[in-house]
């Protein structure tokens, strides 16, 4: 099925915009908006009374499958699907909108704004992969014996974010501040192909390849908003980023500082994100469980998916054939849990304006949920050189989708620009992203 790619080969026509999110900068000692997305705890340690974040933007394309060099070939579908590792590919895109924050004695306070697009291949089988877009029929039979969920899934929300946060604690060398932020959820579109426990056989011969199942298996689809229309267009994510109000989710974080008489020697931070969930309701929303049942008397020939443009239509294709008995009712309104991840970090002042920041990201739920929104662990390593007005940073990071990558970026006061990958890709890494804002200080 060569739509089954399409959205994979959009993404990388976003590389030039891509990025594990704000990295590096994140974490800088110049601590603004950017530092309490991602731990509330540092709004309490803002640089400047006032900060105002004009616009950020951050993209991510991570593959475990193919690199840069690979973009131009004309066997791109075979270089995904090959191998015997299940595929797994993530688009992931920011954008953080105007935001205002501000500190008060030991308080600070900000109210941000973020929109997010996003979407995932999670542990597809290169098997079938490879039998519905390859146009070169091979003689063979090929077993499969899967039992993790595969997923295509994609989803597109926006939220607004109330943040507070205080210095609990503090002598002349240590500071203990504590911080929590709510957001508000808009949900704008979702879908979800999921296909668990399948226990099948594809036979490709000169007519086509053929699929059927030796148990039932376990196929959920679900769709909402402009992505019930199709999942292969970019557009129909962006048009319908911000939804209605319908979701609440949650940070929590802690940060400690050892002090020194310049700053800090040692900056530590701890937070839980993305606690919370958001419902999906619209008029041609649908989330219905099946049981999928191919006999091997009547299979399904795979070229039968290659022109499908949306998830309806291949719930009617299997509808149409018998394939599909229901498990659950369908439904008109179901809930999708955001990614929930714990971060840490600690920042070293290694010298004066020199300093290395160790960064971890922990997803808390697998991403094999059918209502899940996924997000991946990273660690990371930063050496870091600021001036004040100018900052540069180099991030090494492992991505457990796209491996190892290297990085890098600067500030320039309010403007920032940067990669977590732009060396690595260039050597034909699995990842590519860019970011870039402007935010501004004052008092």
């Amino acid at each position: 099925m060569k739509k089954i790619i399409l959205p994979f080969c959009l993404l990388f026509g976003f590389v030039v915009f891509a990025q594990d999110h704000f990295s590096g900068i994140s974490t800088s000692n110049r601590v603004g908006i950017l530092n309490g997305v991602i731990n509330p705890a540092e709004f309490s340690n803002l640089s400047k009374k006032f900060e105002v974040n004009v616009l950020g933007l951050s993209f991510n394309v991570a593959n475990n499958k193919i690199g840069f060099s690979d973009l131009t070939s004309d066997n791109l579908e075979e270089l995904i699907f090959t191998g015997t590792e299940p595929v797994n590919a993530r688009f992931d895109g920011t954008i953080l909108g105007p935001s205002f924050a501000t500190k008060w004695f030991k308080w600070g306070f900000a109210v941000t704004t973020a929109a997010h697009a996003k979407f995932d291949m999670v542990d597809v089988d290169p098997n079938i992969g490879n039998a519905i877009t390859n146009n070169n029929l091979i003689l063979n039979t090929t077993i499969l014996n899967n039992p993790n969920n595969q997923r295509l899934s994609g989803t597109s929300y926006g939220e607004v974010g109330l943040s507070a946060s205080r210095i609990v604690y503090e002598t002349e060398k240590h500071q203990l501040s504590a911080g929590v932020t709510l957001k508000i959820l808009f949900p704008g579109s979702y879908s979800n192909f999921g296909l668990s426990q399948l226990d099948g056989t594809i036979n490709q011969n000169a007519t086509g390849a053929y699929l059927y199942t030796n148990s039932p298996a376990t196929l959920n689809v679900a769709y909402s908003g402009n992505l019930a229309e199709s999942f292969t267009n970019f557009n129909d994510y962006s048009k319908s980023i911000f939804g209605g109000l319908n979701g609440f989710a949650g940070d929590i974080g802690v940060n400690y500082r050892l002090k020194n008489a310049s700053g800090y020697k040692l900056n530590f931070g701890l937070s839980i994100r993305n606690m919370g969930t958001m419902t999906y309701k619209d008029d041609n929303n649908a989330s219905t469980t099946y049981s999928l049942n191919i006999p091997q008397a009547d299979p399904l020939n795979l070229s039968e998916l290659q022109n499908v443009n949306n998830l309806s239509e291949v719930e009617q294709i299997l509808s149409d054939r018998g394939y599909l008995n229901i498990s659950s009712p369908s439904e008109r309104k179901f809930k999708v849990k955001l990614p929930t991840s714990l971060c840490t970090y600690a920042d070293f002042k290694i010298v004066p304006k020199v300093y290395v920041t160790a960064y971890l990201q922990q997803k808390l739920n697998k991403d094999d949920g059918n209502m899940q929104v996924t997000v991946p662990n990273i660690i990371s390593i930063t050496p870091r050189f600021n001036i004040g007005f100018f900052e540069a940073y180099l991030p090494v990071s492992h991505n457990e989708i796209s491996g190892a990558n290297v990085g890098v970026g600067f500030r320039l006061a309010g403007f920032y620009l940067g990669s977590s990958s732009i060396f690595t890709s260039l050597a034909d890494g699995k990842q590519a992203d860019i970011y870039t804002g402007y935010r501004y200080a004052f008092l």
